[in-house]
């Protein structure tokens, strides 16, 4: 009722599942890691959405943003609802690909490929620490370089001079770690100026890998709980988010499901929104 034997992204080759009308790719992480590698070694230039709940329920409410994600080279499944709705609609071998383990095996396997690396993102010095502990997991990665941006939208000046330090250094890939929906849109805004072949946005994973916020163990990610754990770990900032954004998730679904509501996919538009 829901699969498509088109792919999401006439980009990437993969069956997608619709959730709430976003298409998310329905892989696991050794196929996305792929998929990056392969894309980055053909230069073929994009930037990835890791996206669950959150992003699914931002594009609910801003039509725009659904186009950012319909305009993304790979959008993948980083919480266990958007797994659950992709093995519903048939897609068996779709497995959550959580951004921080993304990121890492990214570039513990980019060491072989001699990819190249450069940090966008995080709290003033949490990108000088991410690299250090980068240069540790994955002996011989080469991170170019890194910017903390301030805690606002880039003014003209600025922008120039990340462009300018970014045309200097030229990495494969730019990490992005600002938060949905803040990272998605910066993306789609700056892949086509920026001299890189990917853009990769993967939230919370300067934190974690940093030390900043603390992982979850691995049953509770697989039981869908990782947000319950950030949540007490971050409750002031996260319980609005999650109270709606969950709840009106779970609503919706069941529209979708039950066949009392369609929701139709965003298509592929100019980049440029």
């Amino acid at each position: 009722m829901y699969q498509s034997s088109t792919p999401a992204n006439p980009q990437i080759d993969e069956p997608y599942a619709n959730v709430l009308g976003v298409g998310i790719h329905g892989i696991d992480l050794p196929r996305a890691v792929e998929i990056l590698k392969e894309s980055a070694r053909g230069n073929r230039k994009g930037y990835v959405c890791v996206t669950g709940v959150h992003g699914v329920m931002e594009a609910q409410r801003h039509p725009s943003f659904r186009k950012i994600l319909a305009n993304a080279l790979l959008v993948t499944p980083d919480g266990m609802p958007t797994v659950w709705v992709g093995k519903a609609q048939g897609l068996h071998q779709m497995q959550r690909v959580f951004g921080p383990e993304l990121m890492l095996q990214v570039c513990q396997q980019s060491v072989s490929e001699g990819l190249t690396h450069f940090l966008y993102g995080g709290k003033p010095g949490v990108a000088e620490r991410l690299q250090l502990n980068l240069e540790r997991l994955c002996p011989g990665i080469k991170i170019l370089g890194t910017y903390t941006p301030p805690f606002r939208t880039l003014e003209t000046g600025e922008k120039l001079q990340l462009q300018s330090l970014v045309e200097r250094l030229r990495p494969d890939i730019i990490w992005v770690g600002l938060s949905t929906p803040k990272q998605e849109i910066f993306m789609s805004e700056n892949i086509n100026n920026l001299a890189c072949t990917l853009m990769i946005g993967v939230g919370a994973a300067f934190d974690i890998h940093t030390g900043e916020v603390s992982d979850a163990p691995t049953w509770i990610k697989q039981a869908g709980l990782q947000w319950f754990h950030r949540l007490c770990q971050e409750p002031a900032r996260l319980w609005k988010r999650y109270l709606i954004n969950n709840t009106g998730f779970l609503w919706k679904i069941m529209l979708q499901f039950s066949g009392l509501r369609d929701y139709d996919l965003t298509s592929r538009e100019d980049t440029r929104l």
